[in-house]
């Protein structure tokens, strides 16, 4: 039997945590028991702390962990990974819902000794009636479809306890853990079955600089790490989005429409680090991004 360690990286998550918690609490756990779950709170200037607080009297597994000053996600990672005691380490985005059994799921692929890194499925809670909305669930079900043959690790990962630290400028700490469990001589498996709902922007700017700045820590990794993920392959993308499209005027416009918001994205994330010379590992985050709850079924 293995066990896990579940690591929550939160900077002002007052609207989410509560339900992320819970969530994470009745998850069913045969196989791979919840040893501890630490939430790490940087520079929070809301009410996550005395949130994380309330459940840790509740359950003495969660665990908080403060730094006074926002320094960036992978600062407050490596702050979790000095102190993880499981055999299996799991990282959840703090906007995010495991579904019933993620947890499980997640676990499951490392009994093969040859698996250091599974990814969860992300599922936007967005309406597909709307451009943005529409845009956002064509990107996760690329994302998807891309990963079923060429692994892709986001929003909920899990993996060995082998990865000591991560570059402390990474702005993609999945991808910066990637590259160190490949590496390291393991495969990295994408566990599809293990849902994991999050929500996208409401608004084309909180698109594009969310866009931006995953570009941006892709060419950083790529260029420190010699790592590229699967999602940066044009001929990884164009087969999937072929496949994915309707053909009807609506879907080849909203498409369209989709493709050069993300082209632009890309873009802006190659000015910002060649030509302006910025990692952007301390951002700006997006609010419409933490209106989860209410929206699942």
């Amino acid at each position: 039997m293995l066990n896990c360690s579940i690591g929550i990286m939160a900077y002002n998550e007052e609207a989410n945590i509560g339900n992320l918690l819970e969530a994470l609490l009745i998850q069913k756990t045969h196989i791979c028991p919840i040893k501890e779950i630490y939430v790490v709170a940087s520079g929070c200037e809301d009410g996550t702390e005395d949130i994380v607080r309330d459940y840790s009297k509740k359950d003495g597994r969660i665990k908080l962990l403060v730094q006074e000053n926002r320094e960036g996600k992978a600062s407050a990672v490596n702050l979790f990974l000095s102190v993880a005691q499981g055999e299996i380490i799991m990282l959840e985005s703090a906007d995010t819902i495991p579904a019933p059994g993620t947890i499980e799921k997640m676990a499951a692929p490392f009994f093969d000794p040859s698996v250091g890194m599974t990814g969860g499925r992300p599922v936007p809670v967005d309406s597909p009636d709307n451009f943005l909305g529409f845009t956002v669930n064509l990107l996760w079900r690329l994302h998807h479809m891309i990963s079923l043959e060429h692994p892709k690790m986001g929003e909920l990962i899990a993996f060995r306890n082998v990865v000591k630290e991560i570059p402390v400028d990474t702005a993609v700490d999945e991808a910066s853990i990637e590259a160190i469990v490949t590496d390291a001589g393991f495969r990295i498996k994408y566990a599809e079955d293990a849902v994991v709902y999050n929500k996208g922007p409401e608004n084309i700017r909180e698109f594009i600089k969310q866009r931006r700045r995953i570009a941006a820590g892709h060419i950083y990794v790529g260029k420190t790490q010699h790592h590229s993920v699967s999602t940066t392959s044009v001929t990884h993308i164009l087969k999937p989005l072929l496949r994915d499209l309707k053909w009807s005027m609506k879907d080849i416009l909203w498409t369209s429409g989709a493709v050069l918001l993300e082209a632009w994205g890309r873009f802006l994330g190659f000015y910002d680090f060649h030509v302006r010379k910025r990692n952007p590992f301390i951002w700006d985050i997006s609010t419409s991004t933490k209106k989860l709850k209410g929206t699942i079924n």
